[in-house]
C-alpha cells in the first residue's frame, strides 16, 4: 500500500517524504550534517531530546562529536539512557554515538549505554599514525548484516575519532589502523558505526539507506 505521508517537495524537485526517523540531540557538531545527508536521500528526520518522539520514531540515530562525558551527561540530563537502552526500533549510534553504545569509555572512565560489551580505549599511536585518526579508510566486511548490503571489503569511508573498540563477536567490519578496530557493530537492534556515513560519500549514502530499510 503506498504511504498516506504527505509528500513536500526540496529545492531541486526531489520529493521529501516526512518521516519517522529522529536524530538523537546529543550536542554533537554532525547533526546538521546528517540531516542533511537523509534529505539527500529523500528523507526527513527531527533532531530531538524529547522523549516521546524518540519513542515514536520508526528509526533512530544516535550521533555524536566530543567527549563521552559531556555526552552521556547531557543525555542523563534530558532523562534519555534508559529509554535509549530499551527502544525496540532500530538504532544506529554515529562515531561517538556507537562508542556510547558499550559499556564505558576510557575518555574519563565514563560508564556508558552497556549495549555492547566491553570498553572503549584511546587509539595508541603506532608507526607514525596520528591520534586523532582522520580521514579516509578501507573496511574490512567480517560478515553479512543488511546494514551493509552492497558494500564490500576495501572500500573507503571517513573517520574522525580518537579512541576505538576493538572487534569482537559483534563487529560487522573492521578497519585497520595500526592494529584492527572495530568499524561497525550490531547487537539485536543497535547497529554503530565508528565511521561517518554522512561524510562517506555514496557508500555511506547506501549504508545509512540500508539503515532506513531496516
Amino acid at each position: 500500500m503506498q504511504s498516506q505521508r504527505n509528500r513536500t517537495a526540496d529545492d531541486e524537485g526531489l520529493a521529501v517524504v516526512p518521516d519517522e526517523i529522529a536524530i538523537v540531540d546529543s550536542g554533537g557538531a554532525n547533526l546538521a550534517s546528517l540531516q542533511i545527508a537523509l534529505h539527500r536521500l529523500g528523507r526527513q528526520a527531527v533532531v530531538t531530546d524529547r522523549a516521546w518522539q524518540i519513542q515514536q520514531a520508526r528509526h533512530v540515530l544516535l550521533p555524536g562529536v566530543g567527549s563521552a562525558a559531556a555526552a552521556m551527561e547531557r543525555l542523563r540530563k534530558a532523562a534519555l539512557v534508559d529509554l535509549i537502552v530499551e527502544l525496540r526500533q532500530p538504532v544506529l549510534g554515529i562515531c561517538l554515538g556507537m562508542q556510547l553504545l558499550f559499556e564505558r569509555s576510557a575518555e574519563g572512565d565514563e560508564q556508558c549505554l552497556g549495549v555492547l560489551p566491553g570498553i572503549v580505549g584511546r587509539i595508541a599511536p603506532a608507526n607514525h599514525l596520528p591520534v586523532p585518526h582522520m580521514g579516509w579508510n578501507q573496511l574490512a566486511v567480517a560478515r553479512a548484516d543488511p546494514l551493509l548490503k552492497g558494500v564490500t571489503s576495501g572500500e573507503y569511508v571517513y573517520f574522525v575519532h580518537s579512541y576505538a573498540a576493538a572487534p569482537n563477536e559483534h563487529t560487522l567490519a573492521t578497519t585497520e589502523y595500526g592494529v584492527p578496530l572495530a568499524a561497525a557493530v550490531r547487537r539485536n537492534n543497535f547497529w554503530g558505526t565508528q565511521f561517518h556515513p554522512e561524510r562517506s560519500g555514496q557508500i555511506g549514502a547506501r549504508i545509512l539507506a540500508n539503515f532506513l530499510e531496516v
